[in-house]
């Protein structure tokens, strides 16, 4: 990933970490459910976006290096990991 990519993913972790302290509070505060559910979801497409950049990340910095190496074991490694990370975190 390069540095601004880098930047982008902290601060939207950083936010992540704000969003859960405050879910935290509402529980705490005894807020209804459905606000709680909501600040929940909302967090959930928050790291889903972070996983989303680090998954485009491995295939542009990894699985492309890899493939326009030329070298057959590198390219069939990192063709496996692309495939079992898909397998792991496809189906989100």
């Amino acid at each position: 990933m390069t540095p601004p990519d880098i930047t982008d993913q902290l601060k939207r972790l950083k936010r992540i970490e704000g969003q859960v302290r405050g879910i935290a509070r509402m529980i705490e505060e005894e807020r209804s459910c459905v606000e709680v559910l909501t600040q929940i979801r909302a967090v959930h497409a928050a790291l889903r976006k972070v996983e989303s950049a680090q998954m485009s990340g491995h295939i542009e910095e990894c699985v492309l290096e890899a493939v326009n190496s030329g070298a057959d074991h590198e390219r069939e490694q990192k063709l496996a990991e692309l495939v079992a990370a898909l397998e792991r975190f496809g189906s989100g």
